[in-house]
């Protein structure tokens, strides 16, 4: 199912938790931010090409966008219409599809989710693109802060290592910089809660994650590490333990008390491989988006955007996961 064209209209925080919202004139920018807007789209027709920014370039995106992070809450408040997107994974001929698919911003407001590097090959035209649209376009994109999005994690999982092959070490220092400064949740018309990952039993109210302090690296435990890396379990009751060995896992009944308490009627999160690209829990009162297609090539699923409109009514845009192609060779006579 398509995304319907969303009108026009910013996807603006409603108040910060400190202070007035910075006006998006005030906001730092870059004078060459729509001809690097211009490179990262220009292999749209190519899907796998590499985009070859220079590292000056890479470093301001970061550095600006860093302090458009600062300037905005740590928890975001934010209108609809906006499309919320899943993990991406370094599949950037995937985020390009969706984009196609759902409308570039400002036309259409978009808010991520996480886990933009590692795994995929193209992590780093992945998060210059997502960077260089929040420079151009503060209050019509969003990003959240994923479990991927730190230094001990993408060290692992394939960021380092392509930061370290086609440029530099330094410049993944930059980036990690860069994610320790990132928003963590979302509140979307104050009924829509946005994260990563899940729910944290230190959670008691909103006000905990508008106080998170930034930068800030993620811990091995404690709100912020659940709030990026917990997972719901349809076979717990409470609280259990995670598989990851990270976090905890959380039942259907903690998910209801949480909306009920909070005045809240969705919990959208991203973090698992699903294959319809989203999944239902808990009577449809949790929804996790994955928006990574044919997933590191090993897995058959499709990659979703969930669409809200203006008046809330929520429906997916699917990617389905693209069938391999067959090569003929005709055999020797």
């Amino acid at each position: 199912m398509a995304c319907a064209s969303p009108r026009r209209s910013p996807a603006t925080p409603r108040r910060r938790a400190k202070g007035p919202l910075l006006a998006s004139e005030t906001l730092p920018t870059l004078a060459n931010i729509d001809s690097i807007i211009e490179k990262l789209l220009s292999v749209r027709k190519t899907p796998g090409k590499m985009v070859s920014l220079a590292e000056q370039q890479i470093r301001q995106l970061c550095q600006v966008s860093r302090e458009i992070f600062l300037s905005q809450p740590t928890l975001l408040e934010l209108n609809s219409p906006v499309n919320i997107v899943g993990d991406i994974h370094g599949q950037y001929s995937d985020l390009l599809r969706h984009f196609d698919k759902c409308g570039y911003p400002p036309s259409s407001n978009y808010l991520f989710l996480g886990d933009y590097v590692d795994r995929g090959k193209q992590s780093i035209e992945t998060i210059s693109l997502v960077l260089a649209y929040k420079i151009k376009f503060p209050n019509n994109l969003f990003l959240l802060r994923g479990n991927h999005e730190c230094a001990s994690i993408n060290k692992v999982y394939g960021f380092y290592e392509e930061c370290k092959r086609r440029y530099s070490i330094k410049l993944w220092k930059v980036f990690i910089d860069c994610f320790n400064c990132l928003p963590v949740a979302a509140l979307v018309e104050n009924t829509i809660i946005c994260m990563h990952g899940g729910l944290s039993p230190e959670l008691e109210n909103l006000n905990q994650l508008r106080d998170i302090p930034r930068p800030i690296d993620i811990p091995n435990h404690g709100l912020l590490c659940d709030i990026l890396w917990s997972d719901p379990d349809d076979d717990v009751i409470g609280w259990g333990q995670n598989d990851r060995g990270v976090s905890f896992t959380f039942g259907g009944e903690v998910v209801r008390t949480f909306l009920e308490k909070h005045n809240c009627s969705l919990i959208v999160r991203a973090h698992q491989v699903v294959e319809d690209g989203y999944q239902f829990f808990q009577k449809r009162q949790l929804v996790t988006i994955f928006s990574a297609p044919n997933y590191c090539g090993e897995f058959d699923n499709a990659g979703a955007v969930l669409c809200v409109s203006e008046d809330l009514t929520c429906w997916f845009s699917i990617l389905p996961p693209l069938k391999p192609k067959v090569v003929h060779v005709k055999g020797r006579r």
